[in-house]
């Protein structure tokens, strides 16, 4: 069937582009190298890495509902192929940096594969769909942690390299330009021309500003910076933290400890959508605070985990022992897995002719705590390495306060509704409370 194509499809372009986005990771040793960067710089580069994703989600969920999303998430994949290759011939440090920033665009394909399986799924099926779909994907992060330094070795001597980190640049660009050919060709943007047309329709400045300022929207977008920001900080981080935390000087052995945080934040991914699926079909209460908001429930409850987990990082890191590290790592992933598939089975749920935009605003504003995060790792002034997770958990209270008010039944229930900043008028295509 048709839809299944389109979820493998979306899959395997998000995967790569997750791949492609922290290919800079497992190299940040070599890099450091021959350009002579200090921890404190690959911190600043591995928040970098993030800065154009917030506004470039925002942009192509919108696209993505206007457009259709074969076309759009072909246009990304191929450039970004293209300043891959640029990357690899790059021997000042300033056009280095900016290319890399442009590749690292890849993570904005997210939103588009998002708004594409929801465009062909039923809503029940939705949150194990989007959960299938961004869990493989974003494993992607592991797959190159685990397989560039691989195939690209420190030993590596090929024909056009003799830098390792370069030739990884330039044969995953090359692999990008093909999918981004691949997707446009075999990529179909609906199930039918009405869903096409209705999506379509509600793709205008109008509907955007008001559903971006929905309860719902700006809560989830929030809970995203401490879930799917957070993951992006540590897939950008872990090789670095390990390496450097505790003297681990082996390049493949410290991108496979921080492999096993990206194996869990990915592949339990469909776990958080399947629960949240589950609950919503049972109408089954596990928060009683919040009876018949099952959905928000597990969001709740996910939220909690993480902030829990990221204080045991930091507990597990002051031991000194690197393996229970590698172990409190894999815990946070599986809070991210659970939170992050939790928020994306609510988000086309509550948004269904426009889950593109809402998509984009979600996954743009939560790509900010990738940018945020690792900077706050890498500070100076941190006592050591280890006592920055907790500094990042403290943040995150104040959105899991955010999340307890707006997950009341009474607000909930209004949360298509009511919001923030724009008037509360329903404009033509805006989504009302079922």
């Amino acid at each position: 069937m048709t839809k299944w194509r389109t979820l493998v499809l979306a899959t395997i372009g998000f995967n790569f582009s997750f791949l492609i986005w922290f290919s800079f990771a497992p190299f940040t040793g070599p890099m450091a190298d021959e350009f002579g960067l200090s921890v404190a710089e690959l911190g600043l580069l591995a928040s970098a890495n993030i800065w154009l994703a917030p506004f470039g989600r925002i942009l192509t969920g919108w696209l993505s509902d206007r457009w259709g999303a074969p076309t759009v998430f072909a246009i990304v994949l191929a450039y970004v192929g293209v300043f891959s290759i640029a990357s690899a011939f790059a021997q000042s440090y300033t056009v280095f940096f900016v290319e890399r920033m442009i590749v690292a665009t890849a993570g904005i394909t997210f939103v588009i594969g998002i708004q594409h399986v929801s465009e062909w799924f039923e809503e029940g099926e939705l949150g194990t769909a989007e959960g299938v779909y961004a869990g493989i994907g974003n494993a992607g992060a592991a797959g190159g942690a685990l397989i560039l330094p691989r195939v690209f070795g420190e030993s590596w001597s090929g024909p056009l390299f003799e830098s390792n980190w370069r030739a990884a640049f330039f044969y995953t660009g090359i692999v990008s330009i093909l999918l981004a050919i691949t997707y446009f060709v075999l990529g179909e943007a609906a199930k039918s021309e009405e869903k096409r047309q209705a999506t379509k329709a509600s793709a205008n400045l109008r509907d955007w500003l008001y559903t971006a300022t929905r309860y719902g929207t700006v809560v989830l977008a929030l809970a995203y910076v401490m879930s799917f920001g957070l993951e992006l900080s540590m897939n950008g981080w872990l090789a670095t933290y390990y390496r450097e935390g505790f003297d681990t000087n082996n390049l493949v052995l410290a991108s496979t400890f921080a492999a096993t945080f990206s194996v869990a934040a990915g592949l339990l991914r469909p776990i958080g959508g399947y629960v949240s699926d589950l609950l919503a079909r049972k109408e089954k209460n596990i928060l009683p605070i919040f009876t018949g908001r099952y959905r928000e429930q597990w969001t709740f409850v996910s939220l909690c985990f993480i902030v829990v987990a990221m204080v045991g990082m930091t507990l597990a890191g002051l031991t000194g022992e690197v393996m229970l590290a590698v172990g409190a790592g894999f815990v946070v992933g599986m809070g991210c897995a659970f939170a992050e598939g939790a928020i994306f089975a609510q988000v086309p749920a509550m948004f269904p002719d426009s889950s593109g935009s809402v998509a984009g605003v979600v996954g743009g504003v939560g790509t900010v705590g990738g940018i945020v995060y690792p900077l706050v790792y890498a500070a100076p002034l941190m006592p050591s390495l280890h006592t920055g997770y907790s500094v990042v958990a403290a943040t995150m209270l104040p959105i899991v306060l955010l999340c307890a008010w707006v997950f009341q039944p009474h607000v909930a229930e209004r949360a298509t509704s009511g919001g923030w900043l724009v008037s509360s008028e329903r404009p033509s295509g805006a989504p009302t409370d079922d």
